[in-house]
Formats: structure tokens, sequence, C-alpha cells
């Protein structure tokens, strides 16, 4: 058989920190109860269960009705309240003209000048109020506050809502955060900002980037665990609340490590080995243990020495001893 063909990367040394991994539990960003700002009977309910929803969605109608008739009411007052501020003030205007001349007293010119303050001040209540109905109306339309996923309907169509009654349960889930209780002889390692990655059982491959956002420095009496926050990204909606996560940081002071590229580590069951490229262009299987990833590389301790070369493509149909016909390929290591 011909050697088979593969590609090799010389492993590499580099200061790392050590890797902490904790147990987390993931939280929504935001928790909101959605509830209505004015009392009446729902028309229309449209927050079912699971839906997701952009801010500004249409959750619930309430019946307007009565507002609207007395917006229109109040809009006819309006009408007829500026035909007559206009004809106070024309009024007013000739009052001055004859009191000037003096045709008419004082007290002629004190009242027109009391009717014409009379509908400037009709004028600017009606359009206080219509501008009230109009927000009453508005508010006759529930919509949702940010974009999420409803997680509990709490009204129906035909209920009557009083104000601040609950319509929906809302969870916003664009980011969302992990709680992580860190031991106190961890504490001082953590900062806010500082890189984390998520590994989630149920997702085998799915290992997301966090970051810290929060390290609360109060600890729990019982376990003398400090409370600690990492965001994440989940624009693809894969991450639910209430799951479980390992959640990894580095931790610790710099130490040099070898590092290699992640394509170089073979995984079969419980064993990680890689394939060292020797000088006469056989390959050896070394097994190794696995420590801090770094971009596309990763720590490992075994016999891998930085220098060494290593096969990172076609390695998976190769075997101890075998001839290859090998050529390098570069990965960037930060």
């Amino acid at each position: 058989m011909p050697p088979a063909v593969v590609r090799y990367t010389v492993a590499r040394e580099k200061n790392v920190r050590r890797t902490l991994t904790l147990p987390g539990t993931v939280e929504a960003q935001t928790t909101s109860i959605v509830a209505s700002t004015i009392a009446g009977p729902v028309i229309e309910f449209l927050g079912r269960e699971g839906l997701r929803v952009k801010k500004g969605d249409v959750l619930a109608r309430l019946r307007a009705v009565t507002f609207e008739l007395q917006l229109e009411a109040h809009k006819a007052d309006l009408n007829e309240a500026q035909a007559r501020w206009k004809l106070a003030e024309s009024n007013l205007n000739r009052a001055k003209e004859l009191y000037a001349a003096t045709v008419i007293s004082r007290e002629k010119l004190d009242d027109a000048q009391y009717e014409h303050n009379a509908w400037v001040g009709r004028t600017e209540s009606l359009k206080a109020e219509i501008k009230r109905l109009e927000d009453t109306i508005d508010r006759c339309t529930i919509r949702a506050p940010f974009g999420g996923v409803i997680v509990r309907e709490r009204t129906e169509v035909g209920q009557w809502l009083s104000e601040g009654g609950p319509v929906v349960e809302m969870l916003a889930m664009d980011q969302v955060e992990v709680l992580v209780e860190v031991p106190e002889k961890y504490f001082e390692s953590l900062r806010v900002g500082a890189p984390a990655t998520l590994t989630f059982e149920s997702m085998s491959g799915f290992r997301p980037q966090g970051r810290v956002i929060a390290v609360i420095p109060r600890a729990d009496v019982q376990a003398r665990t400090f409370p600690l926050k990492v965001q994440v990204s989940n624009e693809h909606g894969k991450i639910g609340a209430g799951m479980l996560v390992q959640v990894s940081f580095a931790a610790g002071e710099l130490y040099p490590a070898t590092v290699v590229p992640k394509d170089a580590v073979i995984s079969r069951g419980e064993r990680k080995f890689v394939f060292r490229l020797n000088g006469d262009n056989t390959v050896e299987e070394l097994a190794v243990e696995t420590g801090t990833g770094i971009g596309e590389w990763l720590e490992v301790r075994g016999a891998v020495k930085p220098g060494e070369r290593v096969i990172t493509r076609g390695n998976e149909r190769i075997r101890t001893g075998q001839f290859v016909q090998a050529s390098p390929i570069d990965y960037t290591l930060p």
C-alpha cells in the first residue's frame, strides 16, 4: 500500500492557566409577568405558551368601544370649543377697541376677557382629555415589552382583567445567564469579563463561549460559595432556562504547557491520544491527557513535547508504525 497522505503541525509551548470547571444552572436574563395597565374584558388573546414574540407583538386586546365613543364625543366638544374660542377672541379684540374709545365700560371688557379665557381653558382641557383617551385605547392592546418566549398563559378571552392583572409570563432568551457557585478558594482568581466555556451534557459538541458578568461578594454561609454569573448568547434558541451546564474558566497562575491543535487529539471511549510523526516518516500513537483549551489549540499532558510533529489531518485512518506522506498545515495560536 502507498503511504497514507496526512498533514502535521508542530506542537508548541504556551503559558496557560489551569482550567476550573464548575456546575451551573441556566437562568433567563429577563423574566417578566406582563400585566394590563387598565381594567376591561379580554376580547382577543394571542399570547399562547411556547410562542416566540418580538418586542411590540400583540399579546391580547381588551374591549375599547366605550373609550372610543368617549373619544368621539370629546373631539366634537373640542371642535365647538375651538370655534367659541375663536369667536371670544374676536369679541375681546373688539371690546379692547371700544374700551379704548370709551364706548364701553371696564366691566364689559373684563367680561369679554373672562369669556375668552374660559374657552381657552376649555379647549386645552379637552385636548388633554383626548390624549388621555387615546392613550387608554392604545393600552387596550397589550404588547410584548421585549422579545422572548411566552412560558405561561395568565388570562383568556372573556375574562375580566383588573388594572395590573397578569396576561402572560415571558422570558427573554436571546441572552441567558448561568449561575455558578464558586468555592471560596477560587474567589480571587475570577474576574468580570473573563471568558468561560459551557458544556451541555444533553447537547454533544455544543460548547458556546460566554463571559463573566458578575462576581457577587457575598458567600452562602452554609456552603461557603460565592455566586457568579456568566452571560452567553442564545440566538439559536438551543439553551433553555433551568438546564444544567458545566462551566470552565481559566483560573490560577500561568504555567508552561505543551499545546497541540484540537484536531490532533483523537478520542476513543475514555482513551485520548495523538499520532507523532517520526523522522523516518512513520507514526507513533501517544496517550495524552487534555487540559485548557486556547482557541483551536489544546493543552496535552503525556509523551508529546514542544517541537515534535503531530498529525492533524488524516489521523483517523492510520496506526502505529505506518509510513505516511506528510505535509505541514498551520493553525493560529492566540
